[in-house]
């Protein structure tokens, strides 16, 4: 399974990813029964789950994956927040995980606690998610944190960062993607991105990364693309206002706009357009693609198509 997986990452192939945020509440039977609607686990070469997004409580990211790759039998991308677990807590559950085969692990510092819906929530953040990255190159060599070896020895562990996708100075992307690289990242999956030539220039920046990084994975780790589809006027100006690390060219913005005046049903029409015009400009130009769409399997059937 993870074969496969990672020869599908480092060959010319389509190379598709989707995000599964779990649900508020104790089962995912809808979500697993939402998917095979689809039929999206033929159509993509993994899945990844998200860990209390926004630090709004979800049923637990790592049991979800472990669900979810049981399910379809396919590696699934685990993410795991620094917010919410110190580095006890963190090779614990890589360890725990580890015994059920789920080893891919998506390392995030996370959404501040500050955004979340329970009361009074206090981030852990002892690091981060450089920690994370730095614990599973340890277990990835038979030793926990502190340098005690580990028996059994965990399999394998193939750790995943995130990049934004946009700055003002685009050097401070790739201090971050080195950065990331050097405590062993085997793959960077990007904020969304919506414009080619903000696609064209992030491929640069990485390729340059590699070249530089003193770290040996980094010569066959890989860039991913993230891709969120934006069918709602609203949405698109949202993340072009209040998202970092993301741009939406003006040019989107107005089209959405303009589509909005005309009703509803114009905008998602015009929105969809849109984003799957752009997703397949990317797949062409680079085709490792990492789709969000806060669990619209529907939208990614249709991004997809045939690809």
């Amino acid at each position: 399974m993870f074969k496969k997986f990672c020869q599908t990452l480092h060959s010319d192939k389509p190379f598709i990813t989707v995000e599964i945020t779990p649900p508020h509440g104790a089962s995912l039977k809808s979500t697993i029964e939402n998917i095979k609607t689809f039929n999206l686990q033929e159509r993509v070469a993994g899945f990844s789950v998200t860990d209390n997004p926004l630090a709004k409580l979800k049923m637990s990211g790592v049991l979800s994956a472990i669900q979810i790759q049981q399910a379809f039998k396919k590696p699934v991308i685990a993410t795991m927040s620094m917010r919410d677990k110190n580095k006890l807590s963190l090779q614990s559950t890589l360890l725990g995980a580890n015994d059920f085969d789920l080893r891919c692990i998506l390392a995030l510092t996370g959404d501040p606690a500050k955004f979340s819906d329970q009361p009074e929530v206090k981030g852990v953040l002892e690091r981060d998610s450089t920690l994370l990255l730095s614990i599973i190159y340890r277990l990835n060599n038979g030793f926990d944190y502190s340098n005690k070896e580990l028996n059994p020895k965990p399999k394998p562990i193939y750790p995943f960062a995130v990049s934004n996708a946009y700055a003002k100075d685009m050097r401070r992307i790739k201090k971050k993607m080195l950065k990331k690289l050097n405590y062993g990242a085997r793959g960077i999956i990007t904020q969304p991105v919506y414009d080619i030539d903000n696609a064209k220039e992030l491929i640069e920046i990485f390729e340059e990364c590699k070249h530089e990084s003193v770290r040996e994975t980094a010569k066959n780790a890989k860039l991913i693309l993230g891709q969120f589809p934006v069918v709602r006027a609203k949405t698109a100006n949202f993340i072009s206002d209040k998202v970092p690390g993301i741009t939406v060219p003006k040019e989107i913005i107005d089209e959405m706009d303009l589509a909005a005046m005309d009703g509803i049903e114009k905008e998602q029409e015009v929105g969809f357009s849109i984003s799957k015009s752009l997703f397949d400009d990317i797949i062409k130009l680079h085709p490792k693609i990492h789709l969000m769409t806060h669990n619209r399997f529907d939208l990614c059937s249709e991004l997809i198509g045939n690809n």
